[in-house]
């Protein structure tokens, strides 16, 4: 139902699971086994994996920190988009990628539910992109000591108002890992 001519394929967006974000993230060995399994489940499927991967000043490239989470594989002909905004398609090659696979409905999982998460889920669906938020691999770090709720609260609250998200001509929802078919996302 996405807004976008000639995209009928549906894609994998994995998030900044990286070393240096995912290191002290809540529920981290379930969230990140929740990606392994949905990055198998959408080869399986035929569906492509798009990877994304956030670099400033703490994240360089090439560093330890920038790494792919070790339990993840990019598979060397996976499209990797680098980045350096929290929404993935801000001055990034996401969008050609998307378009050079014919993409037009998009399963969002990573880190961090409270930043880069949030800012592709919305800047999908701005976009024209029917998006889905797997309800069970995203993470967040606990940011409590500056303010935010604890980690469990802020993942949440985006899996609530994200179910309920719409727009004209475009769908949006959650859905859990072992529901997943990319066939009829």
């Amino acid at each position: 139902m996405s807004t976008l001519p000639d995209r009928p394929n549906v894609a994998l967006l994995v998030i900044d699971v990286q070393v240096g974000v995912v290191a002290r993230a809540h529920a981290r060995g379930e969230v990140v086994g929740n990606i392994a399994r949905l990055v198998d489940d959408a080869r399986r499927a035929g569906a492509p994996v798009v990877w994304v991967q956030h670099e400033d000043d703490e994240l360089v490239r090439g560093g330890e920190a920038w790494a792919i989470a070790p339990e993840l594989s990019p598979d060397p002909a996976e499209p990797l988009v680098h980045k350096s905004y929290g929404d993935a398609f801000e001055d990034t090659a996401l969008e050609a990628e998307l378009a050079r696979l014919k993409a037009g409905r998009l399963v969002i999982a990573g880190a961090q539910t409270d930043a880069c998460i949030r800012s592709t889920l919305h800047g999908a669906l701005a976009r024209g992109y029917d998006v889905v938020l797997v309800a069970d691999a995203h993470t967040t770090d606990d940011t409590t000591a500056w303010g935010a709720p604890p980690p469990d609260q802020v993942i949440a609250h985006t899996n609530l108002y994200w179910k309920h998200q719409k727009a004209p001509g475009r769908k949006a929802g959650t859905v859990k890992t072992a529901e997943i078919d990319f066939a009829a996302v």
